[in-house]
């Protein structure tokens, strides 16, 4: 008797574990965005925008290289005034090329923050697309096999990868649609 209810407590734990457990889906946010025509666009003008910007920035090196070099090469006829103004002037390009490098390219630069401001509405699409598709489909935690996430097996039932696409390319067919109405 005292068997038969230690094994009736361990069934009834057992269902009731079995009852709560989560469902976990995952999701490759990357492979998403890829698949994203918008962002395409927008990350080709983000890469022109950043071509732009090192070819500036290669015409400024340029020019402290041969300003330098000049100045190297005359330091010794220069005296006085004309040795400080000169060596001034190679100082400030320095200072210019080094300024301009870590304004545009350092790790607060105007290339972060435009790369932020080109994702976060993406995120912010591709965040209540996975919502929907979790409350949908009952998910109690999803993973982004994107960021660091170490998925070593992943059977395909469990990647919701393409229906959360499916959700975002829904919104973009509806978007178009209501625009191309409000135009007319």
């Amino acid at each position: 008797m005292k068997n038969l209810k230690i094994i009736f407590t361990f069934l009834l734990f057992l269902l009731f574990s079995f009852g709560n457990a989560q469902k976990i889906g995952v999701v490759d946010t990357d492979y998403i965005l890829n698949k994203l025509p918008q962002y395409k666009e927008a990350e080709s003008r983000l890469n022109s925008q950043i071509d732009t910007w090192q070819s500036e920035l290669q015409n400024l090196q340029s020019e402290y290289e041969k300003k330098r070099s000049a100045f190297e090469n005359e330091r010794v006829l220069l005296v006085g005034e004309q040795l400080k103004l000169r060596e001034k002037e190679v100082m400030d390009l320095e200072k210019n090329v080094k300024t301009t490098t870590s304004l545009r390219f350092g790790a607060n630069g105007e290339i972060t923050k435009l790369r932020t401001n080109l994702v976060q509405p993406f995120q912010d699409q591709i965040w209540n697309a996975i919502k929907t598709m979790s409350e949908k489909n009952g998910l109690g935690i999803v993973l982004d096999k994107s960021n660091n996430v170490n998925v070593i097996f992943l059977q395909k039932r469990y990647d919701y990868t393409d229906k959360v696409l499916d959700i975002l390319l829904k919104d973009t067919e509806k978007d178009k649609k209501n625009s191309a109405k409000s135009k007319k």
